[in-house]
């Protein structure tokens, strides 16, 4: 069965045509860099990569482009779209609607559509991409692999917020979790990797949007995000966790509409806010050069996740690993050492020197007298919805 995999994200678009059982690859790429003139296109296939710049502005373009390289004469790897048995979908924002994969119908897009006021810069997308493929693929089965049904094992003590209880009970206002097909792929190779009957890990997903959980043999207990993918650590334009009462003093004291707090808090700020760039890499490069909004920015960045590590190590009552994954994650050193340096008290050691190998293999990087394991484990949220995808059809 050959199952198309679309993921798309704030600013990106992964996908990859896996042939299930085998699991065999038959093609990758990314569009990334949405909304931007120089947004960025890799394809891959066996014989092929191409790269190509493009002002793609919308998803919808962005997705095109990746159907008209999949029937591509030359480098293509389908001649007709009949060839695409199903189409599987991650969906960030799926509520109490959904926890679990589910086939997609006329219902479940106006569910989507519904959540996209939780999650304006992803379900949207989502959306997007599932109208593309069945326009494209309409023969294909079209499937929905919800980031929040990771997290349904977290437990009431830590997904209800200290509120009315009508607001829980009535309007489901709660942490919802989000990222969790990544989080559930690299913790489980994690709990492969270590061999434990029983583990505690925190994996710390690191990517334009950022989150981080703590997993408890195999189960999320807590994680950063909560009933929209806004709060917890500091993300490309998000602000992360804030005093809500900053959001009152914006309105009521310095004259902006609700609107406007809603785009700045989603659009303008974050490592944008700080330090007027969203992509890391660019970041990074300006504080080497001195420039100190870019050296704080990625302080208070790499401060934010250490909060979250003590947080989480203090509710799992210990810790084994932690995972670093996603495109920051995997590939920020910089990061990677802010966040493990003085962190000696919970027998957290990074070596250096491992931290700077480029890989993209799953790798260690911690000291061999550390304590806790520190691993970089390659997300591969494409090949999980393929998996739930295909158990879902078989």
């Amino acid at each position: 069965m050959n199952i198309l995999i679309i993921n798309a994200g704030s600013s990106s678009i992964k996908f990859q045509l896996i042939q299930m059982p085998s699991e065999t690859l038959l093609c990758s790429g990314l569009v990334e860099r949405i909304g931007h003139k120089d947004a960025i296109l890799n394809y891959k296939t066996k014989t092929a990569h191409l790269q190509e710049t493009d002002n793609i502005k919308t998803h919808s373009q962005g997705l095109h482009k990746i159907v008209d390289l999949l029937l591509d004469e030359k480098n293509g790897v389908i001649q007709d779209t009949s060839e695409i048995e199903a189409v599987g979908h991650r969906v960030v924002h799926g509520g109490n609607s959904f926890s679990n994969t589910t086939i997609i119908t006329a219902e479940v897009k106006k569910k989507i559509k519904e959540y996209a006021a939780l999650a304006p810069l992803h379900n949207p997308g989502n959306l997007e991409g599932i109208l593309v493929a069945e326009e494209f693929f309409p023969s294909a089965q079209q499937i929905a692999v919800f980031d929040t049904a990771f997290h349904q094992t977290i437990p009431e003590k830590a997904k209800k917020y200290a509120i009315p209880n009508h607001l829980y009970q009535e309007q489901g206002i709660q942490v919802y979790g989000f990222h969790g097909t990544s989080h559930q792929y690299v913790s489980e190779k994690a709990i492969e990797y270590l061999g434990l009957k029983t583990s505690k890990i925190i994996s710390v997903h690191l990517g334009n949007g950022c989150s981080m959980t703590a997993v408890v043999n195999g189960k999320s207990i807590d994680h950063s995000l909560g009933f929209t993918p806004s709060n917890g650590l500091i993300m490309g334009t998000r602000s992360g966790d804030i005093d809500h009462a900053i959001i009152f003093h914006l309105v009521n004291n310095l004259g902006y509409g609700l609107d406007e707090v809603k785009n700045l808090l989603t659009n303008k700020s974050g490592m944008l806010g700080l330090t007027g760039h969203a992509d890391l890499r660019e970041i990074e490069a300006e504080a080497e050069k001195g420039n100190r909004n870019c050296v704080l920015a990625l302080a208070m960045n790499a401060y934010r996740i250490k909060k979250y590590i003590g947080a989480y190590v203090a509710a799992m009552n210990g810790l084994d690993a932690i995972v670093f994954t996603a495109g920051i994650g995997e590939n920020s050193s910089t990061i990677r050492k802010l966040v493990c340096t003085d962190m000696d008290y919970f027998e957290i050691e990074l070596d250096e020197v491992k931290n700077e190998v480029k890989s993209k293999e799953w790798r260690e990087i911690h000291t061999p007298s550390s304590k806790v394991k520190i691993l970089v484990i390659p997300t591969n949220e494409e090949l999980e919805i393929a998996k739930l995808s295909f158990e879902l059809l078989n």
